[in-house]
């Protein structure tokens, strides 16, 4: 199964997540398929902290990728700031 999640990349007490496509049965930071995005969860204000394709996400949705709850959570979060804005 594939599914659509984050892979924590950046250094010690600094994460860094890749959104990436991945195989349900590869490790967390091993092969992906396709990355789609990021989220810097210390970005200061001024530095963009959150973006992902949202064509390659539908694209991805609609073959019967499974997105992660985390990133779900994020994409809400963000569609809201967005709607704001």
């Amino acid at each position: 199964m594939v599914v659509v999640r984050l892979a924590r990349g950046g250094n010690r007490n600094r994460p860094y997540y890749y959104i990436v496509v991945a195989d349900s049965h590869a490790r967390l930071q091993g092969r992906f398929i396709e990355e789609i995005g990021f989220w810097n969860p210390i970005a200061p204000e001024h530095i963009e902290s959150f973006r992902i394709n949202l064509e390659r996400l539908q694209y991805w949705e609609s073959v019967g990728a499974q997105v992660s709850a985390t990133v779900k959570k994020l994409i809400k979060a963000n569609a809201k700031k967005a709607a704001a804005a």
